[in-house]
């Protein structure tokens, strides 16, 4: 099939293309093999460098590693819980038409979206003399309400002019097009980047460490640190898998969910189109005009 955006390779082009991605697997091969082949002369494949994992030590390690799991599971959710929400009432906010809403709004987005999180953290902390979990959540909280805001504002200007239109135009308000028509579609539009915004939100938790926090990372640290330097690369090791496969799993749960959510809106679809036909078809009824 031709493209109309660019043309088809020749097959100079695509034999390049075939070499160059054949270079780049070999390049990355290589790095890997030089990694692997250094970390074994260090002896950091040796057995009794993971035995904390499976030998006499290991329910007391598997436990600590279990409790910073809990606990950045913990920071991660209930900031996911309530920035979200406060992102779409930003979100709102910022497309105000009122001009005194609006941009007050969009300077405060601004500055959230500017600062580290892990000040934000800190002058929870020191300012308010609150508790390591409050401080963790509250900076996630500004930042990523923040960052959901503008994801979606960008989905709703995504929509075509006529989604709106159409919602003014059958007598809805502002707001109520808005929160039916136009934000479940903003959603549905942006959910990728939803999606990694609450890996990201996941991953942060482990800034928490800074302001003492006992996430996932702290954990690990505090185990390396009474293990010593042997283990501390297996430690490692483990909380970045762990790591990798909570967010694997967010991101599955959300494509579940997006797939649930495009089967549920097409069949709403093709049940309004029939019952479109079923009114216009009636039998033994002259539907011509």
């Amino acid at each position: 099939m031709t493209s109309v955006l660019y043309d088809v390779p020749g097959p100079k082009a695509r034999l390049y293309s075939l070499l160059g991605s054949a270079a780049g697997i070999l390049i990355i091969l290589g790095i890997l093999a030089i990694a692997v082949t250094t970390l074994a002369q260090q002896g950091i494949f040796d057995a009794d460098r993971w035995e904390i994992f499976y030998g006499p030590m290991a329910p007391d390690v598997w436990s600590l590693i279990g409790q910073g799991i809990l606990a950045t599971l913990a920071a991660a959710a209930v900031a996911a819980v309530i920035a979200f929400p406060l992102g779409i009432a930003l979100c709102l906010l910022r497309i105000s038409l009122i001009p005194w809403i609006r941009i007050p709004t969009q300077v405060v987005l601004e500055f959230l979206r500017g600062m580290p999180v892990v000040l934000m953290m800190l002058f929870v902390l020191l300012v308010f003399a609150t508790g390591q979990f409050q401080a963790v959540v509250v900076g996630l909280v500004l930042y990523n309400a923040a960052i959901f805001a503008e994801i979606l504002r960008a989905g709703i200007q995504s929509l075509p002019k006529g989604q709106r239109e159409a919602g003014l135009a059958i007598g809805l308000r502002s707001f109520q097009s808005r929160m039916s028509i136009e934000f479940p579609q903003a959603v549905r539009r942006m959910l990728p980047s939803l999606v990694a915004q609450l890996v990201v939100l996941l991953k942060d938790t482990s800034l928490g460490y800074i302001v003492g926090y006992e996430e996932l990372l702290r954990k690990i640290q505090i185990m390396a640190d009474f293990l010593g330097p042997d283990f501390l690369f297996p430690a490692f090791f483990v909380g970045a898998a762990i790591y990798i496969l909570i967010n694997l799993t967010v991101s599955r749960i959300a494509i579940m969910i997006e797939r649930r959510g495009s089967k549920k809106a097409a069949g709403g679809m093709a049940s309004a189109i029939k019952t479109v036909d079923l009114e216009v078809n009636v039998p033994g009824t002259d539907n011509k005009k």
